[in-house]
């Protein structure tokens, strides 16, 4: 099996039944617990329909893109060892792996929240990701922040 994911390792995901869209489906998998889609997914669509009602008349498909694109880091940084000292090496992102990336965080940040149920907690972390705040949108600013920390070791990435 080979290290990196290649095309046809990939699943083709169906799109989900609302929104007919492949990334309302990969949140639905993505805070799925135990293997219960029905109640993940209709936590889903309650946090969608909260979003588009909070910030007045949009459409709720379009929050949670412009959500997701802002959360979608462009660098990330990976640890190498150079000449027995360790690296934090920071190399750009590209597709799918920054959709995993904002997925993951949209769904811990907003499991990490507390005191109201699964649905009005992502709503909430739709909302504030789609305003460039909360702890989604702050772990992608901190993970660019090392990125920038980090630019001089950039030349051990092609070694």
């Amino acid at each position: 099996m080979p290290r990196k994911v290649t095309k046809k390792l990939q699943r083709d995901l169906k799109p989900d039944r609302k929104y007919q869209s492949i990334l309302v489906q990969r949140l639905i998998n993505k805070s799925m617990i135990d293997g219960k889609k029905l109640v993940s997914e209709r936590a889903v669509y309650a946090a969608l329909e909260q979003a588009a009602k909070k910030l007045d008349s949009e459409e709720p498909l379009e929050v949670f893109e412009r959500a997701l694109k802002n959360v979608s880091p462009s660098f990330e940084v990976k640890s190498r060892r150079v000449g027995g000292a360790n690296y934090q090496i920071p190399f750009p992102i590209q597709g799918h792996r920054q959709l995993h990336f904002a997925y993951t965080w949209l769904v811990q940040a907003s499991r990490a929240r507390s005191g109201m149920p699964y649905s009005q907690r992502l709503a909430l972390e739709i909302v504030d990701a789609h305003n460039e705040a909360g702890s989604a949108f702050k772990k992608k600013e901190d993970t660019h922040k090392m990125a920038e920390a980090n630019r001089a070791f950039a030349h051990f990435a092609r070694s």
